[in-house]
């Protein structure tokens, strides 16, 4: 426990202390992101003008607290990395590069769209299968990987897949949870928020599975993963860093995460899930990221098959932005909606370790 709390602690402290360091050095070199608007995108979107040069590659400083604080934990406990956890940095880090790279486009290009979207998933493509083809060596000396090939909800099912599809079911979760964060990314502080909800519930599950762990005592319902500590301490870190991050992030925003946020913080959780048996439970843990992503799926179907919309604007978030209601507003309640779903989940990854208990 002392080492999530010196993880969380570390990390809160970059956030906090670097993130006006890096805006201050982003402003004075003009580097905003642009925003695009009604005249540019031929129909009606919420008026963001205000937002119009506000420094972005705030996801930098997530990244960056996120490997400090679990830096810091592991000189604290004088012990190396873990595979687990240097597998779900390596998601972290390689999918920021991608949107760094995005990014970077927006900014010094000044072209709004970024990366083509090709180039895009490509990118998320060769990160997460390097993390698929990676996530099944490296077995402990109980025989366990960071992944296995079998799906999983709360724990492993029976059902196990092969090589390459378990490659694709990997690549799939990646892309869906980066590109589900980044589509939340539409408002001040939304998806930050979210996104520290959602990691809380990891530093939890992970330290449940420590301490209810095969690899400590063979007890009725105990869990088979590797490392669940250091993984605790990685979600520790994501959540700290995403808490000082919210503090310049929250509205009026002063500094944007951007993609090299937002894809960084998607592959984690993807990751995260990966690693501690919790893939399917994602739906209901990260329920608002999943909501939002529907709607955009919703409303590009609609839109195709009738030729009309569901939505005033998808994602969700612009669609109550056009009812007329304040992004504040919009924003607390979005927050409130993502921890009653992760909440949900956590009562989920619970109550099957109770009955478990009971029928063991």
């Amino acid at each position: 426990m002392r080492l999530v709390l010196i993880a969380v602690a570390t990390s809160l402290a970059v956030g906090l202390f670097i993130t006006p360091l890096w805006i201050r050095w982003l402003r004075a070199r003009g580097y905003a992101q642009s925003i695009r608007d009604s005249a540019e995108l031929g129909y009606a979107v919420p008026d963001h003008a205000s937002k119009k040069g506000t420094p972005s590659m705030g996801g930098v400083v997530i990244v960056a607290g996120t490997l400090i604080g679990y830096t810091a934990a592991h000189i604290y406990a004088w012990s190396g990395p873990s595979a687990s956890a240097l597998l779900v940095m390596w998601l972290m880090v390689g999918l920021a590069a991608v949107g760094f790279a995005d990014d970077y486009i927006k900014i010094f290009r000044r072209r709004s769209t970024g990366l083509r979207v090709k180039t895009k998933l490509i990118g998320q493509a060769v990160v997460a299968i390097i993390f698929a083809l990676l996530a099944i060596q490296f077995p402990d000396n109980n025989g366990y990987t960071p992944a296995t090939q079998f799906i999983s909800v709360i724990r492993d099912t029976a059902i196990y897949l092969p090589v390459v599809i378990y490659v694709l079911w990997v690549w799939f979760m990646v892309a869906a949870t980066s590109n589900a964060v980044n589509l939340t990314d539409g408002l001040d502080g939304l998806a930050t928020g979210a996104a520290a909800i959602v990691f809380g519930a990891f530093v939890t599950i992970g330290l449940w599975q420590y301490g209810n762990g095969c690899a400590q005592a063979t007890i009725p319902n105990c869990y088979e993963v590797r490392n669940p500590l250091d993984l605790a301490i990685v979600a520790a870190g994501l959540l700290g860093s995403c808490f000082g991050f919210l503090w310049w992030n929250a509205a009026p925003a002063k500094i944007f995460m951007g993609d090299t946020g937002s894809l960084a913080l998607g592959g984690a959780m993807a990751g995260l899930a990966i690693s501690t048996r919790t893939e399917l439970l994602l739906i209901v843990t990260a329920g608002l990221f999943v909501a939002i992503t529907l709607s955009v799926i919703i409303q590009i179907a609609s839109f195709k098959l009738t030729g009309r919309r569901v939505f005033l604007m998808s994602p969700l978030q612009h669609h109550f932005e056009l009812k007329g209601w304040p992004e504040v507003t919009i924003v607390i309640r979005f927050w409130i909606v993502s921890g009653l779903l992760t909440s949900l989940g956590f009562a989920l990854f619970y109550g099957e370790w109770l009955g478990g208990r009971a029928v063991g």
